[in-house]
């Protein structure tokens, strides 16, 4: 069997399962099975995988998000997603309270392959010089000398995409810090960067907001038309289409197949062939496994199971907030960021992660932390997708002291 540069030998596999104490004898995958023609040598199913744009790089179809709380000695979530080709690592100095580039870095110099994995990190800072100082503490957080990708972070704003920041990129590549570069973003501008990215050869990879929920925006289907036929790497993110309620609105998914709402929403975005792959927030070795499931199975959607999403959509549209804050956020007379909240109260709600949502909260501008006293009615009445602001940044104000 010809052994690809981008996989993992069974002795390489069986090494990493050493040093991480974690099994490594093939196991089943709960749902799935893979077809033999995608299996390893010792019989692991490996994830698929498709060229990302101009990198001309062959990447996972399903990648490891990074901003989960990672065992900063060895993670076995790691070992085990290297187990079945989900090499690619999506990183950030930000992620894990700051400690993940550093469990990142301890990872694979452990596990001695740093060659076979692909890092990605990310910049807050959005300027030349504050882009190149922050890749210079992420390189060494990851004990690393370069980066496959580095991102600049959450972008929201165009005007950072300028000839300076083009020039500061090429030389840091010419340095040979960085192999690769282009932008998350994942707010009300997404269509905007991405149209004006179309335009602009330097950007090799946007990874954006794309889930269920967005299938019919024309606006956003034109932008990823131009991205896609400028070769622009494309990877979804915010695939799951996460609710902040009161309730538990993801339970409306009623499961008609095999794929569970989790699964069944990574299967859509997937057979988009615009996009390259979906990076997926895998907290748990459970999730972890749904996941590559999912991947390794070449069964596409059936029409009960889209039809099931499409249910779901309109059944928790009014819950899923799309981060358009120049909507909302005009209509209240206080610096507030109500695309942030509600994306902290869905982490608080559907990811169950408390902590994480109140120490991003109170990462805001002390101003935009003051929601008690503020009227926003006339931003719920604003929001296109109906939702209950006023109610939403009441309970946000409960719920992180705001």
């Amino acid at each position: 069997m010809t052994h690809n540069a981008d996989e993992l030998t069974r002795r390489e596999l069986l090494a990493l399962g050493g040093a991480g104490a974690v099994t490594l004898a093939t196991t089943g995958l709960g749902t799935s099975t893979a077809h033999a023609e995608d299996k390893k040598e010792d019989d692991t199913p490996q994830v698929p995988r498709r060229k990302l744009g101009k990198t001309g790089k062959s990447i996972p179809i399903l990648l490891f998000g990074a901003a989960v709380d990672l065992d900063p000695r060895f993670d076995p979530k790691l070992a085990e997603a290297l187990r079945y080709g989900v090499n690619y690592i999506d990183a950030a100095d930000c992620y894990g309270g700051g400690t993940c580039e550093s469990a990142v870095g301890n990872f694979h110099t452990r596990a001695k392959l740093r060659d076979k994995i692909w890092i990605t990190s990310k910049s807050d800072a959005h300027d030349p010089a504050g882009f190149e100082k922050t890749l210079e503490r992420s390189l060494k957080a990851l004990k690393t000398d370069y980066v496959d990708m580095y991102y600049l972070h959450a972008l929201k704003d165009g005007d950072y995409l300028n000839k300076d920041m083009a020039k500061t990129v090429e030389r840091l590549k010419k340095a040979g810090k960085i192999k690769h570069f282009g932008f998350s973003c994942h707010s009300g501008t997404v269509v905007e960067l991405m149209n004006k990215a179309a335009g602009l050869p330097w950007i090799e990879s946007i990874m954006f907001r794309y889930n269920f929920r967005q299938y019919g925006n024309k606006e956003l289907n034109d932008a990823i038309d131009k991205c896609a036929k400028a070769n622009i790497g494309l990877i979804a993110m915010k695939t799951q289409g996460s609710e902040a309620s009161f309730r538990t609105a993801w339970k409306k998914f009623e499961q008609t197949g095999k794929w569970n709402k989790h699964q069944a929403v990574l299967k859509a975005v997937w057979e988009d062939d615009r996009i390259t792959a979906a990076v997926s927030h895998m907290d748990t070795m459970g999730k972890l496994r749904e996941n590559i499931a999912a991947a390794c199975d070449k069964d596409k959607l059936g029409a009960l199971d889209r039809k099931a999403l499409e249910q779901y959509a309109a059944a928790t549209r009014n819950y899923a907030c799309d981060g358009c804050d120049h909507i909302c956020n005009a209509r209240v007379d206080a610096p507030v960021q109500i695309g942030d909240t509600m994306r902290f109260l869905m982490y608080h709600d559907g990811y169950d992660e408390k902590d994480k949502a109140l120490r991003l909260f109170k990462e805001l501008p002390a101003e935009a932390q003051r929601l008690s006293g503020i009227d926003f009615r006339q931003a719920a009445a604003a929001c296109p997708n109906n939702i209950d602001i006023v109610a939403h940044m009441e309970r946000a104000a409960k719920l992180f002291n705001a």
